[in-house]
């Protein structure tokens, strides 16, 4: 009997220091989760909007962002919180 393959839970984020400083972002960009998280759950897009704005971003991507968002709700709350602070700032 085979081994099953282990498969990745978010496939489509890591995290690399070379982006954002290290914060998840999605894999093949530098557009981090917590931007996702801005767009769709603060300002109001729809993954449909994000997708067509940004569109080098797929539906599959946005949904393993917030789904990613979800498990490690804290960490991308503080980074978010952070950002809003640098930009108050300025």
């Amino acid at each position: 009997m085979p081994l099953a393959q282990k498969t990745k839970k978010h496939p489509y984020i890591v995290s690399l220091k070379t982006h954002c400083g290290g914060s998840p972002v999605i894999a093949g960009t530098k557009f981090p989760v917590r931007s996702v998280v801005f767009y769709i759950l603060r300002q109001g897009m729809t993954p449909e909007e994000l997708v067509k704005e940004f569109s080098h971003l797929t539906l599959s991507q946005v949904y393993d962002a917030l789904s990613y968002y979800c498990e490690n709700k804290e960490k991308i709350d503080k980074e978010l919180a952070i950002k809003e602070s640098d930009l108050r700032q300025k």
